[in-house]
């Protein structure tokens, strides 16, 4: 998919989220929207239901979620009639305890764990998929490398990936939610990140 990013995001700009998704579902219907319902996720998750009801939603579960987030999970699924494909690594949480616990960010071993328990279950997704047009809720400010993208951006894989939200603040977001009566849930865990401004491994 050939296009002009920089020219896009300037017409997008003061675009709002649904005239976003909807502009992005015009250039391809083959579209998805990823989530890992970590806190504000509810709202990518409602505009993009709201313009295409059945979207293919992928949750790439670490196995490493708190009660609060799978609970939080089902509430949005069941609320929102969210289309979700559940990946989960390869190997259960129990049994990586005993042969590799969770590594630090300085440990050897740090980015074995996140390729299998982010990565792998990412990539099969999108393999499963084949995209053209990926949804999500970057935003800027969050890490150095989001601040460099924009509302649109591609990848080398040319899926064209699409954050409807990217210029918005959590108090921005703070009324979406209220005002479409859409749960958050701040009780969060990350295991590949440690920091919250690390970049999660799939998007740099």
């Amino acid at each position: 998919m050939e296009i002009d990013i920089q020219k896009i995001n300037n017409t997008l700009r003061e675009k709002t989220p649904a005239e976003i998704i909807s502009w992005a579902l015009a250039q391809s219907e083959k579209a998805v929207v990823t989530t890992n319902f970590r806190p504000y996720e509810g709202a990518i998750l409602h505009a993009c239901t709201q313009v295409k009801s059945d979207i293919d939603v992928i949750w790439c579960d670490t196995g490493y979620n708190t009660p609060n987030t799978y609970k939080h999970a089902e509430t949005l699924i069941a609320q929102l009639s969210l289309n979700i494909d559940l990946y989960v690594p390869k190997q259960t949480s129990a049994h990586r305890d005993i042969v590799l616990g969770i590594p630090g960010v300085n440990d050897e071993n740090h980015q074995l764990f996140t390729e299998q328990v982010k990565l792998e279950p990412f990539k099969r997704a999108m393999e499963f998929h084949k995209p053209t047009i990926w949804f999500t809720n970057l935003r800027k400010g969050q890490t150095a490398f989001r601040d460099s993208i924009d509302i649109i951006s591609q990848g080398k894989d040319g899926v064209l990936k699409v954050s409807p939200f990217y210029h918005w603040s959590d108090e921005k977001l703070d009324s979406y939610l209220e005002a479409h009566q859409i749960p958050n849930e701040f009780n969060y865990f990350d295991p590949t990140k440690v920091l919250e401004n690390r970049e999660c491994g799939l998007h740099s």
